[in-house]
């Protein structure tokens, strides 16, 4: 940890995986036991693709809580965000990119756009992957 991101431990996920993409990932406390496969390979496991979409659009829906706490609102019930991250190859080797399609039923276009910059500013994922990966953020 770099001096710039000194600050208080909320929480530390701890995994132990192995046999890569054809492997297992357990966590120290066993909530998460997981079989890895390829993409698209067909086999049974998921992927680390999908585990960082639904660790992204949960930590997503969080960001927008904040956000929405901040003019006094409560998001709805049925807030979704539906995460596509894609692993892709180009000359430069692989890279990643995400597209996150977010439904905030009920709250007026431009107020959702609004909370969904603010969260896209404040999601630790968000902040991750910034200037690192194409991100495509809509509404959905």
């Amino acid at each position: 940890m770099s001096d710039d991101n000194a600050g208080k431990v909320l929480y530390t996920g701890k995994t132990h995986t192995t046999g890569g993409r054809e492997g297992f990932a357990r966590s120290d406390d066993a909530q998460l036991d997981v079989r890895l496969s390829p993409p698209g390979g067909g086999k049974a496991g998921t992927n680390p693709e999908q585990l960082f979409a639904a660790g992204w659009s949960a930590c997503f829906i969080g960001a927008l809580g904040l956000a929405a706490s901040k003019h006094k609102l409560t998001l709805p019930a049925e807030t979704a965000v539906d995460a596509e991250v894609d692993l892709a190859k180009s000359d430069g080797g692989f890279f990643l990119q995400a597209r996150l399609a977010v439904s905030l039923p009920g709250i007026d276009a431009d107020l959702a756009r609004s909370l969904i910059a603010e969260a896209h500013q404040t999601c630790p994922y968000s902040k991750a992957t910034r200037g690192n990966i194409e991100v495509d953020l809509t509404l959905a």
